[in-house]
């Protein structure tokens, strides 16, 4: 039985539509809302023959559990994520050198949001999450992936490790983000096959995950802290191999 979520908010609303509109299941407004933009997405709705239904200001704050949601509020479905012989196979069938995202259980649905409109940002052709130790795909990551969810090929795998390896045999050159090794992200030729992988927050990658990197590399840092957040680190490390890949 296929999974749903509670979005709410004229941008994620408007990020499934745009991208996913079958996906819907029903979408509330608010019943004393009549204002230009509630008509607008209202009437791109109903032209996709997606009913929309008045609630109170009440039901709406209750389904989005008291976040902002604009007066609109929608439960869609989640389409099932592929596994790890469909992303070899995706992998396979591509005409330019990959670059794929691999986020090693990222647990806080925030950074795993901010990571997904990265990638999206920088142009890479796939992310991979892991499906025990990661967070959920839900509402909070919908939003703040600000309409990526929608945008990406995302894959959730069961052994990061051996993932890892089939990648690899595909040619994929994977690189761990690490703060003790010397090498610097800046230093790495990231034009050829390329997998990124970021760890968990805190910790960083696991073990196992580190031991199954062709290379580790760092940001160089300056300062007093020690290390960055990933969302942060995420996206510096794809749009240095987005601008290698541009040049």
């Amino acid at each position: 039985m296929s999974k749903t979520i509670v979005i709410f908010g004229f941008h994620a609303i408007q990020a499934q539509l745009d991208s996913t509109p079958e996906g819907f299941v029903k979408v509330l407004t608010l019943d004393n809302r009549n204002d230009k933009r509630v008509n607008q997405i209202t009437s791109q709705l109903h032209q996709l023959g997606i009913q929309t239904h008045k609630s109170t200001k009440q039901q709406l704050d209750k389904l989005s559990k008291n976040q902002t949601h604009q007066g609109v509020v929608a439960e869609i479905l989640l389409p099932t994520l592929p596994n790890q012989d469909e992303l070899i196979g995706f992998v396979s069938r591509l005409e330019t050198p990959p670059l794929i995202l691999i986020l090693d259980s990222i647990q806080d649905p925030r950074n795993l949001g901010a990571c997904l409109r990265s990638a999206n940002a920088a142009g890479v052709d796939c992310v991979v999450i892991n499906k025990d130790g990661s967070a959920p795909i839900n509402a909070l990551v919908h939003k703040t992936s600000a309409g990526a969810l929608n945008q990406l090929k995302i894959f959730q795998v069961t052994n990061l490790a051996r993932t890892i390896k089939a990648l690899q045999q595909e040619n994929i050159w994977v690189v761990g983000l690490d703060g003790s090794t010397d090498t610097s992200i800046y230093q790495i030729d990231l034009t050829t096959p390329t997998a990124l992988i970021m760890g968990t927050e805190g910790k960083g990658l696991r073990q196992l995950t580190k031991q199954s990197c062709d290379q580790l590399a760092l940001i160089p840092m300056q300062g007093n802290v020690e290390s960055l957040n990933v969302s942060v680190a995420t996206g510096i490390s794809l749009f240095e191999a987005s601008r290698q890949r541009l040049v």
